[in-house]
């Protein structure tokens, strides 16, 4: 893919050194010259100094024939407008942004962009660790809303069937591990104290399995 990843701090630089080394031609655009320097040595992407909002500079970075674009500057408003125009304007197949200020979120999904959000997301995962408890997530897709966890079964859900599980929730099991085992699980299954049960609910969703199983 051609990438353009807009902002060179400590998660565009990281960004952009895994797109890398992954194979991809990436273009990274930074108002700051110096912002480069975050770039590890054997990234050898191409690097553009200027104003991230000039055609010129989008221009140059070949924006017309990117397959996606990054905006992850520590501006949550320059973000939503670099994404929206390469979205709107250029038709970049792929637009993704950086949220910091939970506040600009709604705004920014308004734009119909892909964003994530490290606060909010943080945030979740802070929380989770705090609470404890036999559920640990694993996974969370998009900025939290979905999330895949393994479920340590007690004593008390002991014979219990997947069927009634998942009615906790609602979830969906898609996983149990027993002794070491994957096995695929039916409705009727029946679980087993201290089997591994791999989950995916909503938030709210999680929040009645913890209630109902934990």
């Amino acid at each position: 893919m051609n990438v353009i990843v807009v902002g060179c701090g400590r998660v565009g630089a990281e960004l952009a050194h895994r797109l890398f080394i992954n194979g991809h031609r990436v273009c990274v655009i930074d108002r700051s010259q110096e912002a480069f320097k975050g770039l590890p040595p054997d990234f050898r992407g191409r690097t553009m100094e200027g104003d991230v909002l000039s055609e010129a500079v989008l221009h140059r970075a070949d924006i017309a024939h990117a397959d996606a674009l990054a905006a992850v500057t520590n501006s949550d408003s320059l973000n939503a407008v670099i994404g929206h125009v390469a979205s709107q304007v250029f038709a970049v197949p792929r637009v993704a942004v950086r949220n910091y200020d939970t506040r600009w979120r709604e705004m920014m999904d308004s734009f119909g962009l892909q964003v994530v959000s490290s606060s909010s997301w943080g945030a979740q995962r802070m929380e989770e660790l705090l609470e404890g408890g036999s559920v640990h997530p694993l996974i969370s897709a998009g900025n939290g809303e979905v999330e895949i966890c393994d479920l340590v079964l007690p004593v008390a859900w002991d014979g219990r069937t997947v069927e009634d599980l998942a009615r906790c929730g609602p979830c969906i099991v898609a996983a149990v591990t027993r002794g070491g085992r994957g096995l695929l699980p039916t409705p009727d299954m029946r679980l087993q104290t201290g089997d591994m049960v791999h989950v995916s609910a909503t938030v709210e969703g999680m929040a009645a399995l913890r209630e109902g199983v934990c």
